[in-house]
């Protein structure tokens, strides 16, 4: 049986994930299954926060909402990003 960790053990591997210019990775619809680069995705800014959609379906890829010193994030329309390495 394999033995887990706690939450921690994510810290170095989310650290070098999310230390680059996410609009070069590239992310796959749910809604429609295309995939292409984040930077081509429609969004959409309001006071209430930040909506991506796919270019493609026009289905919600992300939301983004900020307040003073805290930060949301959904991804719930993306199954997958793949990120290039070096």
């Amino acid at each position: 049986m394999m033995q887990h960790v706690d939450g921690n053990a994510l810290a170095g591997p989310f650290a070098d994930f999310f230390s680059f210019d996410v609009t070069t990775a590239t992310a796959r619809c749910n809604g429609c299954g295309s995939v292409g680069e984040l930077a081509r995705a429609m969004v959409y800014r309001s006071g209430a926060g930040t909506v991506v959609r796919c270019s493609t379906c026009d289905h919600v890829l992300a939301t983004l909402v900020e307040t003073g010193d805290r930060a949301w994030i959904s991804l719930s329309g993306v199954s997958a990003i793949e990120v290039r390495r070096g």
